[in-house]
């Protein structure tokens, strides 16, 4: 059995929305509201992040948190330095991660738990997907799609449709088969965290801009849990604001 621990990578920095783990959505941070909803299910949950004004407003609402490198270029190895720390602090020797995004406030706490039962005895890294079932997400150019084999083994991630539907319309594929976007949640045992950080970029993760490529390419497995729940990232102002009517309507 797995000791999971729950990290929400926080940077304050942002290239389309500056400081958005404290943009506020209905009298609370987002981060609080990522933070709320992964305690729901997970015991151990603790913010990573670089910058002093995101620990003053998780120690404000009482959330657990640490101060990590500004040195990292990803979340993933963030997640790392985070887990030493926690170990270390707390002495209970966490033995897998669960990568929480802190842009994802509508997050349901269900997917944590649909994405550590995907492990087993064997499972090094796992992720979800979701069944597309709007045919405007295959045209929504913010998605990631994957494939995936009979052992529920990732066998691409990519920012086109996959697969393609040869000789068909578009616009009819979808009556052809199930494709499945990617849910940015992702869970790693200790080592392969570690594993994963020392590998170098690969050439299919820099032309897809998709981190977890590096993984799949050097040749190892991520293992795909299927969930029904949606989520919506926040990345800009109409993100936000979207997120901000939602809640508002299921406060």
């Amino acid at each position: 059995m797995r000791k999971f621990l729950g990290i929400i990578p926080a940077r304050y920095g942002s290239s389309r929305l500056e400081g958005k783990p404290l943009a506020d959505i209905c009298g609370k941070p987002m981060i609080q509201h990522v933070y709320e909803r992964a305690t729901a299910t997970m015991s151990d949950v603790y913010i990573a992040t670089d910058d002093v004004r995101i620990v003053e407003a998780v120690e404000s609402f009482g959330g657990n948190v640490v101060m990590t490198s500004v040195d990292h270029s990803n979340g993933t190895s963030r997640c790392l330095e985070a887990l030493e720390i926690v170990n270390q602090q707390t002495g209970k020797d966490f033995d897998a991660v669960v990568n929480i995004q802190g842009d994802e406030p509508l997050l349901e706490p269900v997917q944590l738990t649909e994405l550590m039962e995907s492990f087993d005895d064997t499972t090094e890294f796992a992720t979800l997907v979701l069944p597309v079932v709007h045919a405007e997400d295959l045209i929504n150019n913010s998605e990631v799609f994957v494939t995936f084999d009979h052992n529920k083994d990732a066998l691409y991630f990519s920012r086109a449709v996959i697969p393609t539907v040869r000789g068909v319309d578009p616009k009819e594929w979808m009556q052809h088969t199930t494709f499945y976007k990617h849910i940015g949640l992702y869970a790693y045992t200790k080592e392969a965290l570690a594993k994963f950080s020392s590998l170098e970029p690969t050439n299919l993760e820099k032309l897809e801009s998709l981190e977890q490529l590096r993984w799949v390419e050097h040749g190892y497995k991520i293992k795909v849990g299927i969930t029904e729940h949606d989520s919506i990232p926040v990345d800009t102002k109409e993100d936000l604001e979207r997120v901000r009517q939602i809640m508002q309507k299921l406060a």
